[in-house]
């Protein structure tokens, strides 16, 4: 449980952050960042999935490529859900699912970084 938790409130800041970098990427405050994470999650866990399995051949012929396509709508998706979250067109949704994904890559490696060796 904790574990979830630290990952929903890495989405946030990465979020946060996403906005400062990427322009036409916007977050009102922090607790608008928490709830366009939610939304995204819940998104990707069921829309998203289905959205993959669907165009997993166009995925495959694109060697993974249409996976920016599909999670910039997602992304879209999300700001059109969640007040205090927007995405100002397709192009910064691209841009920003980019960005975020590397954010978070980043964020979750150093969250892993710091944590002590398991005993």
């Amino acid at each position: 449980m904790a574990r979830l938790l630290v990952n929903w409130l890495l989405s946030a800041v990465a979020l946060i952050i996403v906005a400062h970098i990427a322009p036409g990427f916007y977050v009102a405050d922090f607790s608008s960042a928490l709830v366009a994470a939610l939304v995204i999650g819940l998104i990707n866990a069921t829309l998203g999935l289905a959205l993959k399995i669907v165009t997993a051949p166009l995925i495959l012929l694109t060697l993974g490529g249409f996976l920016l396509i599909v999670n910039a709508l997602m992304l879209l998706l999300a700001a059109s859900l969640v007040h205090g979250f927007v995405v100002s067109g397709f192009g910064a949704a691209l841009l920003g699912g980019i960005v975020l994904a590397i954010v978070n890559l980043a964020l979750r490696w150093l969250v892993r970084k710091a944590q002590p060796p398991a005993r």
